[in-house]
């Protein structure tokens, strides 16, 4: 039987009647990918308030890597909370946190000994990587790239790379951030190609060290092993071990923002094994939680003691719930081929999305690792001029025909897909028949224009 069923126009009568609430409630800056207002979900669909079900291409941005409301997860918090909700792990602390921290320490790459502090949020677990960092380091600088994404709060903003909607307006943000490029191959900003260009970007760390801060001013160097809102470029294999290394000859931390690209999406459990490179600190969150709000960096054991006792914590950080939701999330990791799973999906849509790219010049790039993957949309092949509109369009074509997706880039002309690693095949060839169809009518629209002029 088909995921997707529609049963009103979409957006239905409920749903625009939250919306009109929500208008009245809510500040615009909160926007919406869909005007869609769910009821539940299960597994890889949502169904929402007017009886629609459709299939989630989106995953809560990432966070249901194992799917909406796993059995497992739903009766490892329940029987949490027959036991406690809150306590603050900094006044009276509990045996799942630390469980859980000792589970971390051992899943993440790097035999070396760690320790695992856990937050509310991504961005959260950024701005502590940050300060532990700088604490063990006793250095102020840090390096990003462009077209990163490390979160809304002041810092992650000043690290985040994309101005609108994020920064604008914001300013000022905190110092002694820096930026260079990305290994974004498919807009490389030194116009070379792979691999004859000898990863001159990766090598450029050492110019920056000299024309722009000086290495010895520099705590660490943070960068997505594939970026996410940037549009979810995956760099060439041996970019990172350059970079990695070059930061360690210069005695510069590696932080790993595997916020997104964590826990299985890419084929590995962290995207840092398929580049072969161990992090000093790695921060993960999204779905370590399962779909609870649960964060965590984890690090070499003597770079996450610099901070003196009392120097990091938060009054719900790692609070019980979202403890025993996460246990559950690693179990299923264990018990479950989950990895497996996500580079079967990668190939599925690898070889959908090479054929549209065949057949319309609107797909410049297909890419990503695993079950990250995504269509970078175009106005033409030769020129790459972003195709921003007819990727606002297609999105919308997707949801009123029961997909939901969602976009990504600085120039908003990627689409993502995040869609739980537990979707069945069918499901997955269910969902890539309707965006392949939105992919149709938007460039047949294209061609009738073109036709007119």
């Amino acid at each position: 039987m088909s995921t997707i069923q529609l049963r009103t126009p979409i957006p239905g009568s409920k749903s625009k009647a939250l919306a009109a609430r929500r208008a009245q409630a809510v500040p615009r800056g909160l926007s919406h990918g869909t005007p869609i207002y769910v009821a539940k979900a299960e597994g890889a669909w949502l169904e929402d308030v007017d009886g629609n079900r459709y299939i989630d291409f989106a995953g809560g941005i990432g966070c249901l890597n194992v799917g909406h409301r796993r059995e497992a997860i739903v009766r490892s918090v329940r029987e949490q909370l027959d036991r406690f909700m809150h306590t603050c792990v900094q006044v009276t602390p509990y045996e799942g946190y630390i469980r859980l921290a000792e589970r971390m320490n051992e899943v993440t790459p790097g035999k070396f000994a760690k320790k695992t502090l856990f937050l509310n949020s991504g961005a959260e677990a950024i701005e502590n990587a940050v300060k532990i960092a700088r604490a063990y380091a006793k250095r102020p600088a840090i390096i990003a790239f462009e077209d990163a994404f490390h979160g809304r709060t002041m810092m992650t903003l000043a690290l985040t790379s994309k101005t609108h909607p994020y920064k604008a307006g914001f300013a000022p943000f905190p110092g002694d951030v820096y930026r260079i490029p990305f290994a974004y191959c498919y807009r490389c900003s030194y116009s070379l190609k792979y691999p004859s260009c000898d990863l001159y970007c990766a090598r450029h760390l050492e110019d920056t060290f000299k024309r722009v801060v000086a290495n010895e001013e520099v705590a660490a160097v943070i960068a997505e092993p594939v970026l996410g809102e940037g549009g979810f470029v995956a760099p060439p294999p041996d970019y990172f071990k350059v970079l990695v290394d070059l930061c360690h000859k210069y005695g510069v931390l590696f932080i790993a923002d595997e916020v997104q690209s964590g826990f299985g999406r890419t084929g590995a459990m962290f995207a840092s094994e398929r580049y072969g490179i161990e992090p000093d600190i790695l921060v993960t969150a999204k779905s370590l939680g399962g779909g609870l709000p649960l964060a965590a960096v984890t690090g070499r054991a003597e770079i996450m003691d610099a901070p003196a006792p009392g120097g990091l914590g938060g009054t719900f950080a790692g609070n019980p719930l979202s403890c025993a939701a996460a246990h559950a999330v690693l179990d299923l990791f264990e018990h479950e081929d989950l990895l497996t799973r996500a580079n079967e999906l990668g190939d599925q849509f690898q070889r959908r999305a090479r054929d549209w790219q065949r057949r319309w010049p609107l797909v410049g790039d297909v890419r990503g690792l695993g079950g990250m993957q995504a269509i970078e949309l175009v106005q033409s092949q030769e020129t790459k001029a972003p195709a921003s509109e007819e990727t606002k369009q297609i999105t919308q074509y997707c949801y009123e025909h029961g997909l939901i997706t969602i976009t990504a880039g600085t120039y908003s002309n990627v689409i993502r897909v995040l869609v739980p690693l537990v979707a069945a095949k069918e499901q997955i060839d269910e969902g890539l028949d309707v965006l392949e169809s939105a992919l149709a009518n938007v460039c047949d629209k294209k061609d009738a224009v073109a036709q007119l002029v």
